[in-house]
């Protein structure tokens, strides 16, 4: 194992202030944005003027806005590439030894980690003083996963096989080990305010749970867990309480206090494949598990015990839920705007399909899709669903119902709005800020819903631009729309909360 510094062995200080490059960049101008799309998207209250930047090249959907909303990076085979959020100008270009697999920022934006796990290796970029770097090489112990610490400090690397975790200080070079960390789905976790972290451990055919202070990387506690297979752990946002849950095979979530206490084990079933994914509410006063039997159960933070179950059938029948349903309609391009050669984006907007949403009449049948019953991971249950930030609202999609976004109203604790796309749902996101959910097909359009309505927006990109992932800024007013190849910038004029 080598940890190595170039520039000098003094680690960068911190500084608040912006580098003149970030400052320069700032009051440089504009970046050629495409024009907005055509009027007429059914955009009212929504509010969403939309600009869109020009694309940029991207490798393995590998794009992270910065946590400070400053800057986007994004890796485009080797090379790592820093630029501007507002103007897309490059700041810094760095270069790596291998392919980068995965990029990480720090939490004060200062650094960025790349990590190449087919060699072994993490480098580290500073954004303030690109002449220094970091090298770490776990060696022959491999590397399967790296991530930053809450105080982006220090840098936790996962040895293959799941041997150990090395948690390796950028300050002093230190380096510590903690033992025998569970290979599962999500085995490591943070509180939210970077006090505590609990990993997941196995040892003698048991499943433990180890809980350290981040400030020095000392134990607080360890506590064997009543899983068959842990799969995985999360904190509740005001970090008071853990979830741990088992594996797919068991339906069985348990719930463990800062101490190491059980408080509650829940189990909705038995004899059935179980729990497929899990959300906490914002404030921690929910928790949504959605399962493999299409359900979302949604648990209190008081008894610990369920308080609604949302079910997820192929027809919707309750006259209450609105169905917004996406449709295709013609191009309508006004002669006058015909021009030859034609613009980029007058191109795009004749050769593209262009959708927007009909509300459905209910009742109303969706596409149902039965999974192989002979192979592993079938496509069924909840695999995905996420809280709004105002803790209004939970997006759930079930994966038999691939083409169908469900939101539900938490206050009521009843379906709210159904989005039924043309494609299969590939992402969806919440805005930081306030309710309104992004979503993405695989094609080249973006959809925006709030509780004011919902739009469809084409993407006026040359060539085929598939939108497989979006990532929000942090303030709300812009995404990152990610391609396999490509990525652009969307930003939106800021409505106010009212």
């Amino acid at each position: 194992m080598i940890i190595t510094f170039s520039a000098g062995t003094t680690f960068p200080g911190v500084h608040r202030g912006s580098p003149p490059a970030l400052l320069a960049a700032r009051r440089s101008g504009a970046c050629p944005f495409l024009p907005p799309p055509a009027p007429g998207e059914g955009r009212a209250g929504l509010g969403p003027a939309m600009n869109f930047s020009e694309p940029c090249r991207l490798s393995g959907l590998l794009g992270r806005i910065s946590p400070d909303g400053r800057c986007l990076a994004s890796c485009v085979q080797y090379r790592l590439i820093v630029r501007d959020v507002s103007t897309l100008q490059i700041l810094q270009l760095y270069t790596c030894l291998d392919q980068i697999q995965y990029v990480e920022w720090s939490s004060d934006s200062l650094f960025i980690l790349c990590a190449m796990y087919k060699r072994g290796i993490v480098q580290v970029w500073s954004l303030e003083q690109p002449d220094w770097h970091c090298k770490i090489d776990e060696g022959s112990a491999g590397l399967v996963a790296s991530c930053w610490s809450p105080d982006g400090r220090h840098i936790l690397n996962t040895t293959e096989f799941h041997l150990r975790i090395t948690v390796w200080s950028l300050c002093t070079k230190s380096v510590s080990y903690i033992k025998y960390p569970k290979a599962c789905q999500q085995g490591i976790a943070f509180t939210k305010d970077g006090r505590y972290m609990a990993v997941a451990e196995r040892r003698d055919c048991k499943d433990f749970v180890s809980l350290f202070v981040c400030s020095d990387w000392q134990l607080l506690r360890h506590f064997d867990t009543e899983t068959q297979d842990l799969f995985g752990i999360e904190w509740a946002p005001n970090g008071c309480v853990l979830a741990v849950w088992d594996t797919c095979l068991e339906y069985k979530i348990l719930l463990y206090s800062l101490d190491g206490r059980l408080l509650s084990t829940y189990r909705a079933y038995e004899w059935s494949l179980g729990i497929k994914s899990i959300a906490w509410s914002p404030s921690s006063q929910f928790l949504a598990i959605g399962s493999y039997d299409e359900k979302v159960r949604i648990l209190n933070h008081v008894t610990w015990k369920k308080i609604a179950e949302f079910e997820h059938p192929a027809t919707v029948a309750n006259t209450k839920t609105v169905v917004y349903k996406e449709v295709e309609k013609p191009s309508s391009v006004e002669t006058e705007r015909l021009s030859f050669p034609p613009t980029r984006a007058l191109a795009s907007s004749l050769f593209s399909t262009q959708s927007k949403y009909d509300i459905s009449q209910v009742p109303v049948s969706f596409q149902y899709i039965k999974p192989v019953a002979d192979r592993a991971n079938p496509k069924m249950g909840i695999g995905m669903l996420a809280f709004s930030p105002d803790n209004c609202f939970l997006a759930t999609k079930n994966d038999n119902i691939p083409n169908a976004v469900w939101i539900w109203d938490i206050q009521k604790l009843k379906l709210s709005v159904v989005l039924e796309q043309l494609c299969a749902i590939q992402s969806f996101q919440w805005d930081p800020r306030q309710p309104r959910l992004a979503v993405c097909t695989g094609n080249s359009k973006v959809y925006l819903w709030s509780p004011a309505g919902c739009v469809s927006v084409q993407v006026p990109m040359e060539g085929d631009f598939q939108i497989v992932s979006l990532c929000w800024h942090p303030s709300g007013d812009s995404m990152a729309l990610l391609s396999k190849e490509n990525f652009c910038m969307c930003y939106l004029e800021r409505e106010e909360v009212k």
